[in-house]
């Protein structure tokens, strides 16, 4: 079985014995051109040999291309998985055909989650596999192989379903493959006023906070997390001047480490500085009185001075969710934000207003493409509450004959 080693922080000359403390001086003294930080994820074989091309992997995307630690963990679960699932049928990696990565998706197909204990979905099926075909490219491309069967047209047998009419466009060859499962993209289904008035009631400090943030702002849960104090509060006159606006541009990082903004209403910024001077204040003095780490420049922490960490908040959303009679995840928070203001914009639009609703929807909450966009204007189209208005009337029509 692939095992994942963690990379540690050399020993200090105290921590080791006495006979090696001149190497350990001498080491620590070393410049390294690309270091990869304590923490940084080794994979070792079941003989516990390094498995190479994994590491570039991801030292590429991680040291070279400075990508988060949430594109890092994603990318190492999905080697992690390929080269498990390899190891444990005997094939090398550099052998692996196109039968082995069908097998592979199949087994993906009729087996749980060995983490979740649920079904994957096709989402998740198709972003491993178009994770392993991304792996051979670069494998190929950085000569770790000379070629590979699962990269190419050699298996593209969806080219024959192209060349018999269809006409979707397609991106990249590994959209195209024939490993790829057929994907439905499922549209937001955003909460009503009285959803979102329950599940903010039901959520306790500082998430209630934090989903009201993504709620009033369309901050994705990574961007929302990377907040710092610093960010909110505003030191002498320009914090006076700013209060006489209706709202505030703040600056964030966007995913992929680029930068954006978002705009914060002034009641919104009102009672992050109530948190600010009440909750936190007094968890990180509670922290300091029991020894722990209480200097922390993340704006959300939690009861006991730590950083609030984004699996809790998701674990948290979905609880409170159930507690009201519905599903609720933090993703939710952000798309009701984009339906929301979607459905205003195009009302101004509609009264004559010279503006693009779908286009400033894009902007502010930072889509790369706009038909990410796009999908918000379809769930706005479906208005489940006419809807439901509709379908009372056609019942009650047809009780009355």
């Amino acid at each position: 079985m692939v095992e994942i080693i963690r990379k540690g922080e050399l020993p200090r000359p105290e921590e080791v014995p006495a006979g090696l403390r001149a190497a350990a001086a001498a080491a620590l003294k070393i410049t390294l051109r690309e270091p990869r930080s304590p923490g940084f994820p080794l994979l070792f074989s079941s003989d516990m040999k390094l498995i190479e091309p994994a590491i570039a992997f991801l030292h590429e995307h991680s040291v070279q291309r400075a990508h988060t630690a949430d594109t890092l963990r994603t990318y190492m679960e999905l080697i992690y998985e390929w080269f498990d699932a390899l190891e444990q049928s005997g094939v090398a990696w550099s052998d692996a055909d196109v039968a082995d990565l069908v097998a592979y998706r199949n087994r993906m197909l009729k087996q749980p989650s060995g983490h979740t204990g649920r079904p994957y979905s096709v989402l998740t099926i198709n972003h491993r596999v178009r994770g392993v075909i991304r792996l051979y490219q670069w494998a190929v491309r950085n000569g770790w192989l000379r070629a590979s069967p699962l990269i190419g047209h050699g298996s593209d047998f969806s080219l024959a379903r192209l060349s018999r009419g269809t006409r979707r466009r397609h991106t990249g060859d590994s959209d195209r493959s024939v490993f790829v499962l057929r994907q439905f993209p499922s549209l937001p289904r955003p909460l009503n006023s009285a959803q979102a008035r329950d599940l903010l009631a039901e959520l306790p400090p500082p998430y209630d906070l934090m989903a009201r943030w993504q709620l009033y702002t369309g901050l994705r849960v990574s961007e929302l997390l990377r907040l710092t104090v610093k960010d909110i509060v505003r030191r002498g006159a320009n914090q006076r001047s700013s209060t006489k606006r209706a709202h505030r541009v703040i600056d964030v990082m966007r995913k992929g480490r680029k930068a954006g903004y978002v705009i914060a209403s002034t009641s919104l910024l009102e009672e992050t500085e109530s948190y600010l001077a009440q909750y936190r204040t007094a968890w990180l003095k509670r922290a300091t009185r029991k020894g722990r780490a209480a200097r922390r420049c993340e704006l959300f922490i939690n009861r006991r001075g730590s950083a609030v960490k984004k699996n809790t908040y998701q674990r948290v959303i979905h609880r409170a969710g159930e507690a009201c009679g519905f599903r609720a995840t933090s993703h939710l928070m952000r798309a009701t934000f984009g339906c929301w203001l979607l459905a205003r914009l195009e009302q101004l639009a509609k009264r004559g207003a010279a503006i693009n609703p779908l286009l400033i929807v894009k902007i502010l909450m930072a889509h790369e493409d706009i038909e990410s966009t796009d999908r918000y204007l379809r769930a706005v189209a479906i208005d489940t509450h006419v809807l439901a208005d509709v379908l009372d009337t056609l019942l009650a029509e047809k009780h009355g004959q």
